[in-house]
């Protein structure tokens, strides 16, 4: 969940980034139209307000980025945005060089100024706010229309029985005020700002979706490389058809953590696994495996899965090596006192394996199977009568040693010939290495 709301929150931020560029793009167009259709100084009026504007929209995006911000807030910026325009579109601009009635304004069309406003809403995810925008409109340009028409000179109402000269008279009256095209610019006004807030709706839809995508691929990013996070995150159960191929599988064990968590109390046992298992598991992704899964004090990776590549066996002996390297380094630093009667025991196989879901329709769980798994698994255990960190098989070094990509030498190097071991189990010995 935490995920989700980072990445949706991610969203509705760089969302209102965009609105507020598009507000200050928007408002670099409006300056030199003004300048060129009203006469000068006039436009030096316009031009405050719209400054005011662009304040209005940084505010808004700025107190959003911080840790103080309330819903209520873009609720009070909109409003705020809504009053600066009616101001702008229906108070007499004090330095026009010609002066004209009040209700002369309306004659220009300004109210499609507003529009705008509804246009940089439609950027932030927010319908309810997009519906409130379309609102605030309304009640803003309508209290600055009836104000208007409360001025004793204002005419509004039309004749009884028109005719051509009367409606040409009194629409040539600089003080005269269609009631009824204000009214239609009130309802289109909410019926937009209605129809964008449904298109919003679809809108926060789609990017809900992005970030349950997001809080998907960072939890696949927990168990697989970041390559095999994006392609699974890409792909529709992937794993419908089981599907078999080589690849190097791992088994890590904390030796003596029994008698170790005798002798601790919880706390201290929760505290050392998870420092164990995040050593662990940051070797393992570092070397393109896969964190098949955590079984108490121990732990199964894979190399090659879901799909090989030209370097798993390497990769599985690089792993193992850094593993037991880093456990040792941890344990012996000064500030860790409790893990030093601890040892890390590590096998390693590499074979031919089964990659597919298991458990039924209300359960399922990704699961690697096959004989290499066991051999695998009884390595590990063996650790302990050779009295050796790692025990790897020959298949693992051959392996290795096959794939000319990965250069395998020196870390085969490392390691020992030891003589073939009698894994329980199993009826034949297995040829393997160790490393002391």
């Amino acid at each position: 969940m935490a995920e989700f709301n980072y990445s949706l929150r991610s969203e509705e931020l760089a969302a209102q980034k965009s609105a507020f560029r598009g507000r200050l793009i928007a408002m670099a167009a409006i300056v030199p139209l003004i300048a060129i259709v009203t006469p000068w100084p006039a436009p030096l009026f316009t031009v405050s307000l719209i400054a005011i504007l662009s304040a209005i929209g940084w505010c808004a995006w700025r107190i959003q980025l911080s840790s103080w911000d309330r819903p209520w807030f873009q609720y009070a910026f909109v409003t705020a945005d809504c009053v600066v325009v009616a101001i702008a579109t229906l108070y007499p601009n004090p330095l026009l060089p010609v002066e004209l009635p009040p209700q002369f304004g309306l004659r220009f069309g300004s109210f499609i100024f507003f529009f705008i406003l509804l246009a940089g809403l439609a950027y932030v995810y927010q319908p309810k706010l997009v519906l409130w925008g379309g609102i605030s409109a309304a009640i803003c340009w309508s209290a600055g229309v009836l104000l208007l028409i409360a001025m004793p000179e204002t005419i509004w109402r039309q004749p009884y029985e028109p005719s051509v000269e009367a409606l040409t008279q009194l629409f040539g009256n600089p003080h005269f005020i269609d009631v009824g095209v204000r009214v239609q610019e009130v309802v289109v006004i909410l019926v937009v700002s209605g129809l964008l807030a449904l298109a919003v709706r679809r809108s926060r839809a789609v990017a809900v979706r992005q970030a349950n995508l997001a809080t998907e691929r960072s939890n696949l990013a927990r168990y697989f490389p970041e390559k095999t996070a994006e392609m699974l995150a890409e792909r529709s159960n992937p794993f419908s058809t089981p599907s078999e191929h080589n690849c190097a599988v791992l088994f890590a064990d904390l030796v003596g953590f029994t008698t170790w968590s005798e002798r601790h109390n919880p706390g201290q046992t929760i505290e050392l696994l998870r420092d164990v298992h995040g050593i662990l598991a940051d070797v393992i992704f570092s070397h393109e495996g896969t964190l098949d899964k955590f079984m108490g004090d121990g732990l199964m990776a894979t190399f090659g899965t879901p799909e090989p590549t030209l370097k798993d066996a390497s990769n599985a002996l690089a792993a193992m090596r850094d593993m037991a390297n880093a456990f040792e380094a941890w344990k012996s630093a000064p500030s860790n006192t409790l893990a030093n009667d601890l040892k890390l025991a590590i096998g390693v196989h590499y074979g031919p394996v089964v990659i597919g879901n298991i458990g039924s329709e209300q359960r399922l769980e990704f699961a690697v199977l096959g004989d290499t798994v066991n051999v695998a698994s009884r390595l590990e255990a063996a650790t302990r009568e050779i009295g050796c960190r790692c025990l790897v098989s020959r298949d693992l070094v051959e392996a290795a040693k096959d794939e000319v990509e990965a250069n395998a030498e020196g870390l085969v190097a490392e390691l020992q010939p030891h003589a073939p071991v009698q894994l329980r189990g199993r009826t034949g010995k297995v040829e393997v290495f160790f490393l002391p």
